[in-house]
């Protein structure tokens, strides 16, 4: 395990990037924010990496690592180089993932920190999302115009935790005096449309402007009511000052990271903030950022949803995968998962191979990382190796959770090659005049190969009504499992001729995109049968047992 000893005082770490102190906003000693000022700096942007991986599994692929082991591979090379991320959810935290914040001699610093409390963003995304939520049952309880329908109330609240019990409720129980009785139910914090809203701004404006669209509910003759028509964007915008600003830490190697921003892939768009990114650009050569889960979910919406609003492009695209991953791509069950067998590896390739054909869509060819664990043999490397060959990607072994930077050399050299000698513009996934549907089969068809998509009754009526309210002209930001390319989770590899079922739409106005519903796939996650939470403790002034 890595120290989590600051290597830098943060004042240092931001004048290595150009920024100065009259542009911070101190948070402690290891941690600060950087007002949105820095950001116009005159300097033509730097490079934009971006680290997408296989279709995740239990055996782990390592993205975060894998992203700051890279940067700190790059700085290695007498690179200007910093890192974007998002900030970790207390949900995973303490359920079954973990922290986000790297592993081994790849971490970002102050781990704690970051993975608890971190400068409190995630806090005034909750609370700007239930006062909004507050404010809808108050306008209902008092009778306002426009007249809210109850039972068409779209406006959910959010917590930062796993909690299964919240995903449905009743509220306004108890009486005249309580509120009006309705169902509704919880999502967690990084599901929240205020959170993709707030990635997906370039400034105060523009997350205003997309605080006034969100649509929080129907009258009762069908009329979209939305936020600006509670007079709620106001508080909201208070809510969110200091959570806009970007926070600025490092990694136990001393590399500057602007980590800002935490949505999910699975439910959300899975990106960090554009202002992080932006931020990052404006001050280093190179600028590593990563999307969350598989390429088909974040990387995907990276492109046709951030890329697209936020005029980004990649000079390179990093695809982590795991000799660990493709053995449970094969069929190995976890418990066997480290004994060696290379022929399971060549069984588990063709999910690699579909990644990469996806990204190719888009114009790009990735580099291959394979993020090298202990008990992978040379036989088992050599698979990998020799498949990347046969498909004529790029293809480096990094060790970096081993070994830091040091172990990192040779994907930092292979991203560079590729960077500055093979980039060029990326071309979308669809148009946004697609209508949804098109929209949805290019995703599905190109993404995941499913043969069909079946819609459901649900899904047809929304569709309807996405286009009567005048919602059809977004990008789509599809909910769906992250541990298979189908819609089903327990179906592994590359599967083909599957076909797959969207069940309902929801519409982000505010975010400005439209979410299909695939699968079962839950906006709320639970806990599992012993949660993180179980080992984490506080002795003697010290946090254990956080992941």
């Amino acid at each position: 395990m890595a120290t989590t000893a600051l290597p830098r005082a943060i004042e240092d770490v931001a004048a290595a990037l150009g920024i100065t102190r009259d542009h911070l906003l101190l948070f402690g000693e290891g941690k600060a924010k950087i007002r949105n000022a820095a950001r116009n700096n005159g300097r033509e942007p730097g490079k934009l990496i971006l680290v997408s991986a296989i279709t995740p599994t239990s055996a782990g692929e390592g993205k975060t690592t894998t992203s700051i082991g890279l940067a700190q591979g790059l700085a290695k090379r007498k690179q200007n180089v910093c890192l974007a991320l998002r900030e970790p959810s207390l949900g995973p935290t303490f359920g079954m993932k973990g922290g986000a914040t790297g592993g081994g001699k790849s971490i970002l610093v102050p781990r704690e920190d970051i993975n608890l409390h971190f400068t409190g963003d995630f806090h005034a995304i909750t609370s700007a999302n239930n006062l909004l939520a507050a404010m809808v049952d108050n306008h209902i309880y008092w009778g306002n115009k426009p007249r809210l329908d109850p039972r068409q109330v779209l406006w959910r609240r959010v917590i930062d935790l796993n909690d299964r019990a919240l995903r449905h409720t009743v509220i306004g129980l108890g009486g005249k005096l309580q509120g009006v009785p309705r169902e509704t139910g919880f999502d967690i914090t990084p599901a929240s449309e205020i959170m993709a809203a707030l990635c997906l701004a370039e400034d105060a404006d523009d997350l205003r402007a997309r605080l006034s669209r969100l649509l929080i509910g129907l009258t009762y003759r069908g009329e979209p009511v939305t936020a600006a028509d509670l007079g709620a964007v106001g508080s909201m915008m208070v809510l969110l000052r200091d959570a806009l600003m970007p926070n600025l830490v490092q990694t136990c190697e001393g590399v500057p990271a602007i980590v800002h921003g935490g949505p999910f892939a699975n439910i959300a768009h899975g990106c960090n903030s554009v202002i992080a990114t932006k931020m990052a650009l404006a001050h280093a050569d190179w600028t590593v950022t990563e999307a969350g889960f598989g390429f088909d979910l974040g990387a995907e919406k990276f492109f046709d949803i951030k890329c697209t609003s936020a005029g980004l492009d990649t000079a390179a695209v990093v695809l982590v995968v795991t000799v660990r991953a493709l053995k449970r791509h094969g069929g190995v069950p976890t418990a066997e998962i480290e004994n060696p067998d290379p022929a399971a590896v060549e069984r588990g390739i063709g999910n690699l191979v579909k990644h990469v054909e996806s990204i190719r869509t888009f114009g790009e060819t990735p580099v291959v990382a394979l993020n090298k664990f202990g008990t992978d043999t040379d036989e088992e490397i050599e698979v990998v190796r020799k498949a990347c060959a046969g498909i004529d990607a790029p293809f480096a072994v990094s060790d970096h959770f081993a070994q830091g930077g040091d172990g990192a050399l040779e994907l930092a050299d292979a991203v560079i090659r590729h960077g500055e000698k093979h980039s060029k513009p990326f071309t979308p996934l669809y148009s946004l005049d697609d209508p949804l549907k098109t929209k949805m089969e290019k995703v599905a068809r190109y993404m995941y190969g499913a043969a069909e998509i079946v819609y459901t009754k649900q899904a047809d009526k929304d569709l309807d009504n996405l286009k009567r309210l005048g919602y059809h002209m977004l990008p789509l930001c599809i909910a769906k499992t992250p541990t298979s390319l189908t819609d089903d989770p327990a179906i592994v590899g590359r599967p083909e001729g599957f076909e797959v079922t969207v069940r309902g739409f929801i519409i982000a106005a505010g975010a400005g995109f439209v979410v299909p519903l695939l699968g079962d796939i839950l906006r709320m996650p639970g806990l599992p049968r012993e949660p993180q939470a179980n080992e984490i403790d506080l002795v003697n002034g010290k946090i254990v047992g956080l992941k």
